[in-house]
């Protein structure tokens, strides 16, 4: 009965490691995508008449040419009650540093299993501002991949203490970890 268990519980390891780097790699990506503006959510334009798609890497768009990576999003997509204050915020320095230091650490915690305990805290906090500022949803009034993100990161958060696949077993064990363990 213990093999059973003990396979079962690592493969649940294995399960929440998986979706642990998954959402890592998507917050990585955006990261990138904002950063360098690689034709996806960045640098990507659509004619109007003919609505073709053009794709410029490195546009005027991506951070490292001096574009906003809040601007966009918070000036067009926000709506709902919060509208007004998210948009308040488009394009502010400290409101992109912010949030593309956010997408940068969180994504590369979740990736290497260090400090997974602040990064599913920040990223439940993270998609729940990104949620709350397209209220109500396209699809659904209530439910995005937002919340379920959110919902993933909480199941993380909870599987820390049995972690695979990463650097979090070596990570937990270490003196400062011990001392301040929201660190783990």
């Amino acid at each position: 009965m213990a093999v059973g268990k003990t396979k079962k519980k690592s493969n649940l390891d294995k399960v929440w490691a998986t979706l642990r780097i998954l959402i890592g790699l998507i917050l990585i990506w955006a990261f990138l995508d904002k950063l360098i503006g690689l034709g996806y959510a960045t640098c990507r334009t659509v004619d109007p008449v003919s609505k073709t798609e053009t794709v410029t890497v490195m546009c005027e768009k991506a951070w490292l040419n001096e574009g906003s990576p809040t601007e966009g999003f918070l000036s067009f997509a926000t709506k709902g009650p919060l509208q007004t204050t998210y948009s308040s915020l488009a394009g502010n320095m400290y409101v992109d540093v912010l949030f593309m230091t956010g997408l940068l650490l969180i994504g590369l915690s979740l990736i290497t299993g260090v400090g997974v305990k602040i990064a599913s805290v920040s990223g439940i906090l993270l998609f729940l501002m990104m949620w709350s500022a397209v209220l109500p949803g396209e699809n659904n009034p209530l439910i995005d991949d937002h919340i379920v993100y959110s919902v993933v990161l909480l199941g993380v958060l909870m599987a820390n203490s049995t972690q695979v696949w990463g650097y979090g077993q070596w990570w937990q064990k270490q003196a400062i970890v011990k001392k301040y363990p929201i660190l783990a």
